[in-house]
Formats: structure tokens, sequence, C-alpha cells
């Protein structure tokens, strides 16, 4: 009987990270699901680097699915429509396609899991969206 896609077991190394990726305050750490899916998803360990932090960038990314999955540490992120959101240790989140957002600040020992699909996706530079505005309120007077 002959398989689909193989069967992909990533294995931790102490070389396994990485400073090749979207951002540079950032490691990646390939767990191998892009070559096992022929392109279809990506996933991989992300992880603070040493005295790096986010530029606060407005961005999006072109891509049909995207979650994160926090394993240690915390983030800080701003998305268009939400506002501001810390993930933690043991928080999981989905990101509509492309969602206007940015990282503001982590903690030093962050680390994620993050998967994307398509595997090979583009990320786009972008205005802040426009300020949110409270309902007008009417005075008694």
């Amino acid at each position: 009987m002959s398989r689909a896609t193989p069967f992909t077991v990533s294995h931790f190394r102490k070389r396994s990270f990485s400073r090749r990726g979207l951002r540079g305050y950032f490691e990646y750490r390939d767990l191998g699901i892009q070559r096992a899916t022929r392109g279809k998803v990506v996933a991989h360990v992300i992880r603070a680097r040493p005295a790096k932090a986010p530029h606060g960038e407005w961005h999006w990314h072109d891509c049909d699915l995207q979650f994160v999955y926090v394993l240690k540490g915390w983030a800080l992120f701003e998305y268009e429509g939400v506002g501001k959101v810390k993930m933690k240790a043991g928080s999981c989140f989905y990101q509509p396609p492309r969602i206007r957002h940015r990282e503001l600040k982590h903690s030093k020992d962050l680390e994620m899991i993050e998967i994307v699909s398509p595997a090979v996706f583009r990320t786009y530079s972008s205005a802040a969206p426009a300020a949110r505005r409270s309902p007008a309120r009417r005075s008694r007077g």
C-alpha cells in the first residue's frame, strides 16, 4: 500500500533553530510539515531572540489559515477591529486570513508553535487601521 504523504518526525537538536524567517527578532525551528504536505502547510516553533524586540509594524499575511499556540512566555498583539490582546502560555489563537495586526512586545522566554497554510505565503506591510471611534454621545442640556 502506497502512502499519499510520507510519515514525518522532527526531533529537537541544539542547532534546530535558525534566524532565517519572517521576523529578525525571532528564531524559527521548522517541524518538517511543509515537506510532508508538499507545501500545503508549514509548522514551526518560534522563539524570541535575546535582546531583540518587535518593531510594532502593521502587516497582514496572504494565507488561508494561521494559528498559534503559545508554549512559554507571553506576547502582546494588536488586531484591526479587535484591539490589544495578550497571549500567554496555553493560549491558542486563530488569525482570520488577511487581518491587519502587529506585535507590540513579548517576554524574553516567548516560544510559540505557528501553523500556516499554504506553506509559502506573502506578508505585506500596511498602514495603521483607522482609529476606532466611540459612538457619538448626545448631551442633555
